[in-house]
């Protein structure tokens, strides 16, 4: 297809901007800049979104996380403490369908830009507002972290061994993506409202309300039976064999036999099939009751060959099982090569290569794109006070003596 027949992006025409800093508003606006926004960063003139300082810096000092994060973003430099920042703020909302932030709540307020105030400059506005937990609430003006929402979301205490110290469940921004996830989900929902309506809206997101809405049957499973879930390290309560198992190489496997047909299967491409039979293993409410003979069994198997001879021997069977990747592993595999997980990108401010993930998710008419990496601070200032708001260069001039950008 030539450039020219290129389809059009479905976000092609709607105009982002993200007032918000790290990861979770941010992600949301990420999203839909893959997808054909504009999405215009507004920074604060000093050292902008303090992801640029989170993770390991490059040559141009700017992080390798705001650069994979920051992807197809401008970047606009603006001081909404003072009042001709917010005024230039407030001009550029009155061009703009979406707003995402993320400071306390009162934050915006304060400065003269919350929602009534800019819903009434543009009453099309979709506005999310992400913080530690929500808009209202005792817990509103607490401060809010992934790690903290992992916490309160009931998530990390069930992540480590039994009877052991609560540990961060993978990512400590795991709650950061999540929410910005659900916030795209809502920005999307909020396009469709106004496309029918002509109205606005804004969409409220506490990062701990995103953890616990992953969470299963904690809630049913607590108000019919009292039951408070524990810590069961790799291993779960509802299926055996399902979790983690070292091999002989020191590599780990993870299995997951959720019904008794899939442990056949293991059983078979363990060479023992007497397993699965209904004398011994073969139900799975058996197999619950003698969770520690059937896991110490498959650890045994698996402790005796190489995590490849076990992963062959499981593909073979149809016996689901994968590796537990590390980055190297994923950089190796064929399934992330073939699928394009990993994009390389040319950055010059750094003169290198870079390898980052690739968009997600995949539509076969329009697919996402990445067309840049996180901006240089303030890197789009002119072209956007100038291009979309219509300042001149003495008014930008006297901006900058200002301070205010």
């Amino acid at each position: 297809m030539e450039p020219s027949e290129a389809p059009q992006l479905p976000l092609a025409g709607i105009r982002v901007v993200d007032a918000a800093t790290v990861i979770a508003a941010p992600f949301c606006a990420t999203i839909l800049g893959e997808f054909g926004a504009d999405v215009i960063k507004v920074e604060h003139p000093v050292g902008g979104d303090p992801c640029r300082a989170f993770g390991t810096p490059t040559a141009r000092k700017d992080t390798l996380t705001w650069l994979s994060e920051g992807r197809n973003k401008r970047s606009v430099t603006i001081d909404l403490h003072k009042a001709q920042g917010v005024q230039v703020f407030k001009d550029l909302i009155a061009k703009s369908d979406i707003l995402c932030e993320n400071f306390r709540p009162g934050t915006l307020e304060k400065w003269g830009v919350g929602w009534d105030v800019l819903s009434g400059i543009n009453p099309r506005l979709i506005m999310l507002r992400i913080t530690g937990y929500g808009q209202t609430g005792p817990y509103k003006d607490r401060p809010g972290f992934a790690r903290i929402a992992h916490a309160v979301g009931g998530l990390s205490y069930l992540a480590g061994m039994p009877r052991g110290t609560p540990v961060t469940p993978g990512s400590t921004t795991l709650g950061d993506y999540l929410s910005g996830l659900y916030g795209c989900a809502g920005v999307l929902m909020a396009l469709r409202y106004r496309d029918e309506t002509g109205r606005g809206q804004y969409i409220d997101i506490g990062l701990y309300e995103s953890v616990f809405r992953c969470s299963e049957e904690l809630a049913p499973a607590y108000a019919m039976y009292g039951t408070v879930r524990e810590r069961k390290g790799p291993h779960i309560e509802v299926a055996c064999p399902y979790g983690h198992f070292q091999t002989r190489d020191g590599k780990w496997v993870a299995i997951a036999c959720t019904t008794d047909k899939l442990f056949e299967r293991l059983a078979d491409a363990m060479q023992r099939p007497e397993l699965a039979s209904s004398s011994v293993y073969g139900e799975q409410k058996t197999r619950l009751e003698h969770r520690h003979e059937v896991n110490e069994i498959v650890r045994d198997w698996c402790g005796a060959l190489t995590r490849a001879e076990v992963l062959k021997r499981c593909f073979e069977s149809r016996a689901p099982a994968g590796p537990l990747n590390d980055i190297a592993d994923i950089f190796g595999d064929r399934q992330f090569h073939a699928r394009r997980n990993l994009v390389a990108m040319d950055e010059p401010t750094i003169g290198e290569t870079l390898i980052v993930p690739n968009v997600v998710p995949r539509l076969s008419e329009t697919p996402g794109s990445i067309r840049s990496l996180g901006p240089k601070l303030g890197e789009h200032t002119e072209e956007i006070l100038g291009g979309l708001l219509g300042l001149d260069a003495a008014a930008i001039a006297e901006l900058r003596k200002q301070r205010v950008i």
